[in-house]
Order: structure tokens, then C-alpha cells, then sequence
């Protein structure tokens, strides 16, 4: 037996995926500006920092699973809860060892991350908004791998980190406006309809 997702569900999955997006592009974005100030070495701060970007997205996930609930299955929304998870733990394992058991760690986050956040944006496009999300989570798969291979550089740096968070927050911001803008025209044409 097939459900289909009754109008008003979808309209408030995006109402609350768009109030989540637009936490999340600003958290990412106040996270890379303290990141960038401090990112020469891993300091406790750095450290915290580190594993405080993971576990944000373990609390954004459950947000979202809750959010989708009455339109799609949250299973992919568990998985991803749990490798953040892992990964916030380590993170901060790996700060203890230096720059590139980071680099290694936050890259297979990255990979994983962005390969869910494929797979859960690609069925909600009737949705709205979702495009970025896509973009988003493929760009992502490629970050991580590309952490994973500076991790063996003469000098590895922290700095892609910031760069992966910077992007992130910008197509969070753009999908929630545009589940802003989708959701404006399902409400008209809920009432042209009536």
C-alpha cells in the first residue's frame, strides 16, 4: 500500500524544513567566522569547535525527522544522526593526534553526510527548495573526499573545513528561500483550487 502526502503535510514539512534551513545556514556561517579567527592549530578551542559542527547537525537531524514524518519515512534521517554522532566522537579523538587524523575523520563525515543528504533531498524536490540541498550534499561527497587526500600534505590545514561550512550555510539559506517561495504558490493554488 502506497501513502501520498496530503498538501497541508507537505506545506508544513517545508515550513518547518525552511525555519531549520534558516538555523542552519546561520549557525554554519557564525561557525566558519570563529573557526577562521582560530584555525592555525588545534587549540581546546579549535577542538570544540570540531566537534561541535557534527553534533549540530546530529540536533538538526532530529528536527528534520520530526518535520518529515507525515510525508516520508525518517530512516536516512536515523543514519545520518548516527555517523554525525560518531563523528563529533572522532573528531575530538582525532584533535588529540593532529591536523590530518582530522582532516581524515571530517572527510569520511563529509562523504557519508553529503551522500544522505542526496538521497533524502532527491524525493522531496515536489517539495521545493530542494535543489540546493541536491547541489549541496554532492558537493559535500566531494569535499570529504578531497579532505581525505590534503590529510597527507606537507602542511595540512583546517582551513577546507571553514570552506565546507561557508557553501553549506549559503544553499541552507538559498533552499530556504525557495521552500519559502514554493510554499507561497502551493498556499495560491490551494485557494484558487477552492
Amino acid at each position: 500500500m502506497s501513502t501520498v502526502a496530503a498538501p497541508s503535510d507537505i506545506r508544513n514539512t517545508a515550513s518547518a524544513l525552511r525555519r531549520l534551513y534558516f538555523v542552519r545556514a546561520a549557525f554554519a556561517i557564525l561557525w566558519a567566522l570563529v573557526m577562521f579567527a582560530s584555525a592555525d592549530e588545534i587549540s581546546p578551542v579549535v577542538a570544540a569547535l570540531l566537534v561541535l559542527y557534527p553534533l549540530f547537525d546530529v540536533g538538526a537531524a532530529v528536527v528534520d525527522a520530526r518535520a518529515s514524518r507525515a510525508t516520508r519515512s525518517p530512516a536516512l534521517l536515523y543514519v545520518n544522526m548516527a555517523v554525525s554522532l560518531a563523528a563529533a566522537a572522532g573528531v575530538g579523538v582525532a584533535a588529540a593526534s593532529g591536523i590530518p587524523a582530522v582532516l581524515r575523520v571530517w572527510g569520511a563525515w563529509a562523504v557519508v553526510a553529503g551522500l544522505v543528504q542526496l538521497v533524502v533531498a532527491v524525493p522531496r524536490r515536489r517539495m521545493g527548495g530542494q535543489w540546493p540541498m541536491i547541489l549541496s550534499g554532492g558537493i559535500s561527497v566531494l569535499a570529504g573526499a578531497s579532505f581525505v587526500g590534503s590529510a597527507g600534505a606537507d602542511d595540512p590545514a583546517l582551513t577546507g573545513a571553514i570552506g565546507y561550512a561557508v557553501p553549506g550555510g549559503i544553499f541552507f539559506l538559498v533552499s530556504a528561500l525557495r521552500l519559502g517561495r514554493s510554499g507561497g504558490q502551493a498556499r495560491a493554488r490551494s485557494a484558487a483550487s477552492s
